[in-house]
């Protein structure tokens, strides 16, 4: 199993939520998160005043899928989330040693 952990623009989830869908993912989990990478934030101007954006409004994706998905899920997560422009985010996996559902008792594959 796995833990794709996916940071994204905030207009971009509806089309990567589809297409994880498609291939099969279930379930996810989404946190409005701020941050900055290479961009390093940007200047903005409100009422005639012009000032720096250090912190930039994120969208961080997670989702828990088995070991086989884990790829197909990192692929379809680039394609849909790219704009190719800077700051369209970044992908991390990790692996997940034990999963447990709480209703269920199911665990591990069986409970995603």
């Amino acid at each position: 199993m796995k833990l794709v952990v996916a940071i994204i623009k905030p207009f971009k989830l509806d089309e990567v939520r589809q297409a994880l869908t498609e291939i099969g993912v279930h379930g996810m989990t989404v946190t409005e998160v701020k941050g900055y990478g290479r961009q390093r934030g940007h200047t903005e101007i409100y009422r005639g005043a012009e000032y720096i954006v250090n912190f930039l409004p994120k969208l961080r994706i997670e989702i828990a899928v088995d070991a086989n998905l884990a790829e197909a899920a990192v692929g379809v997560i680039t394609k849909s989330a790219r704009t190719g422009q800077i700051g369209d985010g970044k992908i991390f996996v990790t692996p997940i040693d034990h999963a447990l559902r709480i209703r269920t008792g199911e665990t591990d594959s069986d409970a995603l």
